[in-house]
């Protein structure tokens, strides 16, 4: 299948084959191994297909929540194959360097509070999705157990975009997430990417799983990559 590799952001390049709790849970196909050559350049977006609908999904904001960084090679595998219904962008490693330290933050800072500041890789992604034309988003994360919110689970919120609130309901009822909405975006985090994409009129998602920070626990990536497909499923692009 024909894939576009594009190179958003030159800041956040890093060799994602340095991180050893990674590599050992990755077998990369043909589109991995590109992919890990494109991330030593920067934050690299991978375009699947054509037309409507124009779909996001992302990981990686966290550089430590490894699992759906993990999924995303997986998912890469699955769509190698498959007739692409509309377009579809991936965003699966956005902060190489985090990445590659196996860090939470990039340049001292949590990208997922930035999204709304001028000259941060989140405030990039957003500014790409709208150039994009993306109708709907999903950012997939995981989050460590007795934390917050320390469940598989399904952000959204129901204003100004409810179909965020809808996606989230399709996803949690194919998966075992709890669905965590908000009447507002923006209410409960401020700068995350879900939410500024959903205040700038996309509608978005965050996607966690359960897994410790740094590490991928048993069962994690499997979830993840069932939670990306159950978005692709909700707009049959595949």
């Amino acid at each position: 299948m024909d894939y576009e590799i594009i190179t958003i952001a030159q800041d956040t390049g890093g060799d994602i084959s340095l991180n050893p709790d990674l590599m050992k849970e990755l077998i990369p196909g043909n589109i991995g191994k590109h992919l890990i050559d494109a991330a030593l350049k920067g934050t690299p977006l991978l375009k699947f297909g054509s037309g409507s609908p124009r779909i996001l999904l992302c990981a990686g904001i966290h550089g430590n929540e490894l699992p759906p960084q993990v999924a995303f090679f997986k998912l890469l595998d699955y769509m190698e194959d498959k007739k692409i219904n509309g377009t579809v962008y991936t965003i699966p490693i956005a902060i190489p360097y985090a990445t590659m330290k196996n860090s939470r933050r990039f340049q001292g800072w949590d990208m997922n509070r930035k999204t709304f500041t001028e000259g941060y890789i989140s405030n990039n992604i957003l500014k790409t999705a709208q150039k994009l034309e993306i109708q709907a988003a999903a950012d997939f994360h995981s989050t460590q157990p007795q934390s917050n919110p320390g469940i598989e689970s399904v952000f959204c919120s129901k204003k100004p975009c409810y179909k965020s609130f809808k996606i989230a309901d399709h996803i949690t009822s194919q998966t075992s997430s709890k669905v965590i909405s908000q009447e507002k975006a923006g209410t409960l985090y401020g700068g995350a990417l879900e939410d500024e994409l959903n205040l700038s009129g996309i509608p978005a998602v965050t996607c966690e799983v359960v897994s410790r920070n740094g590490k991928v626990d048993s069962g994690s990536v499997e979830r993840s990559l069932m939670q990306m497909k159950s978005f692709l499923n909700y707009f049959n692009v595949i």
